[in-house]
């Protein structure tokens, strides 16, 4: 199962109190971290992604930028997660290594088929749940929509939104290969 930590420094104290709860997250053995700060300027973003990359234990899990494949190719992240109204991620498969991960975020079953036939590696599906850590007009989809959103795709579908260690496995039997989450990896 993946375990993908999103980033958001906003909740916490302070860009180190983020640097040590990312650090905290690699050496707990998570795989995939995934840096969603998006009011960071390019220059920014690209010193925290290689800070992250530097370190202990970062070679161990996946390191995606979110919606900017330029930084995340300059700061050698191992891929890039797109908003669902990003470019198509077959259009950014010819500037980026065969090995990139692009992912893309659905909200409908609609949008994991679209993400698919557009190329994307993965896609994280939500909210499953009510949001933990932000206000969204988006209604839940539930474990029903989760299991749907597996089915209609050959892609690895990423459980996201109110995820906590008591719906994990209920997520993991709707099909899910992993789940993702901001609270469930922020809090101690």
């Amino acid at each position: 199962m993946i375990r993908c930590y999103i980033t958001d420094r906003k909740s916490l104290p302070s860009e180190d109190a983020l640097l040590a709860t990312i650090a905290r997250n690699l050496a707990a053995g998570v795989d995939w971290i995934q840096i969603r700060e998006k009011d960071l300027s390019a220059r920014e973003l690209l010193a925290l992604v290689r800070t992250v990359k530097a370190l202990p234990m970062s070679s161990r899990a996946t390191i995606l930028v979110n919606g900017r494949t330029d930084v995340a190719l300059a700061a050698g992240a191992d891929g890039v997660h797109l908003p669902a109204d990003s470019v198509p991620p077959q259009a950014l498969r010819p500037a980026v290594p065969a090995e990139f991960l692009i992912g893309v975020s659905a909200h409908t079953v609609e949008e994991a088929r679209q993400a698919e036939a557009e190329g994307a590696d993965y896609v994280l599906f939500g909210p499953v749940f009510a949001p933990l850590s932000k206000h969204t007009n988006l209604p839940a989809r539930g474990l029903g929509g989760l299991a749907e959103a597996v089915r209609s795709v050959r892609i690895p579908v990423i459980a996201l939104g109110g995820i906590t260690w008591k719906n994990v496995d209920e997520c993991v039997t709707a099909g899910a290969k992993g789940i993702a989450g901001i609270s469930l990896f922020q809090r101690d």
